[in-house]
C-alpha cells in the first residue's frame, strides 16, 4: 500500500524529540560489546506487516539494542522472541524468530507499530514524546482499513490504541476501558485487547508466562474467525 510506505519513509527521517535523536545515536554510536561488530541503525523505527491486516499490535518503543539495532520492530531481543513465537503458535508470522530485518520473518492478516519509534532512555517516554509521534499512528490507523482486533502490549500501548482510534472518530467511549492482561472490549465493532508487554522485566519476574501470551493471540485469532 503506497500510502503506508510513503508514511514509514517519512517515520524514518523524524528528528521531532531531541532528547530520543541523541540517545538513539549516542546508543548506535557506543554500542554494546556483544554487537560491537554491528553496525546499528539509530534511526526512528518503521512499523511493518500486511497492510490488509485484521489484526494490530501496539507496543511500546524500540529497544536500545533491539529494534535501535535492526531497524526492526520487536527484532533481535527477548521482547521480540517471546512475541514472535506466541504469533507463530496462533498463526500470525511464517516463523518464530526475530534476528534481523532480512530474516525473512512474514507477518500474516497482523500489522506491528508502536505508541513511539524511537528507543528511550531507560525506556521511559516522556508525554511530549508521546504526542509528537501520534500522527503518524493515526495516520496508520486511517490507512489500515481492514483491522477488527488491536493488541495493547502494556498500559502505554493499550492506551495509545484507544486513544487514537478515539481521534479519528472511529471509536467512542463514556467509561474507559480499563488494562487488565487478557481483558478485552468491543467499542463500536472494533476489539480492544489489552497484554503485558513482553519485556524482561515481566518475563524474567513471572508477571508474564508464554501461556499467558500464546492465550492473548490465541484469543484474537479465534475473535477474527468469529467475527
Amino acid at each position: 500500500m503506497k500510502e503506508l510506505e510513503k508514511l514509514q519513509r517519512k517515520i524514518i527521517r523524524c528528528s521531532r524529540c531531541p532528547r530520543l535523536v541523541e540517545w538513539r545515536e549516542q546508543v548506535a554510536h557506543e554500542k554494546v560489546r556483544r554487537f560491537a561488530d554491528q553496525q546499528y541503525w539509530g534511526k526512528p523505527i518503521p512499523s511493518f506487516g500486511d497492510p490488509e491486516a485484521q489484526l494490530l499490535l501496539v507496543g511500546l518503543a524500540p529497544a536500545a539494542h533491539g529494534g535501535n539495532r535492526t531497524g526492526r520492530m520487536f527484532t533481535g531481543d527477548e521482547s521480540g522472541n517471546w512475541l514472535f513465537r506466541a504469533l507463530h503458535k496462533a498463526g500470525f508470522v511464517n516463523h518464530p524468530h526475530s534476528v534481523d530485518r532480512n530474516d525473512g520473518l512474514r507477518l500474516r492478516d497482523c500489522y506491528i507499530t508502536a505508541t513511539a519509534r524511537c528507543a528511550p532512555p531507560l525506556n521511559k517516554l516522556l508525554p511530549e514524546e508521546i504526542a509528537n509521534c501520534r500522527p503518524y499512528l493515526l495516520r496508520e490507523i486511517e490507512f489500515l482499513r481492514n483491522v477488527r482486533v488491536v493488541v495493547g502490549l502494556g498500559k502505554v500501548g493499550f492506551d495509545a490504541a484507544l486513544n487514537a482510534y478515539r481521534d479519528i472518530g472511529r471509536i467512542t467511549f463514556a467509561a474507559r476501558p480499563k488494562f487488565a492482561h487478557a481483558a478485552h472490549y468491543t467499542v463500536n465493532g472494533l476489539t480492544f485487547v489489552a497484554s503485558f508487554h513482553p519485556s524482561q522485566q515481566n518475563t524474567f519476574t513471572g508477571r508474564l508466562t508464554e501461556a499467558m501470551l500464546d492465550r492473548v493471540f490465541a484469543m484474537a485469532g479465534e475473535m477474527l474467525v468469529h467475527k
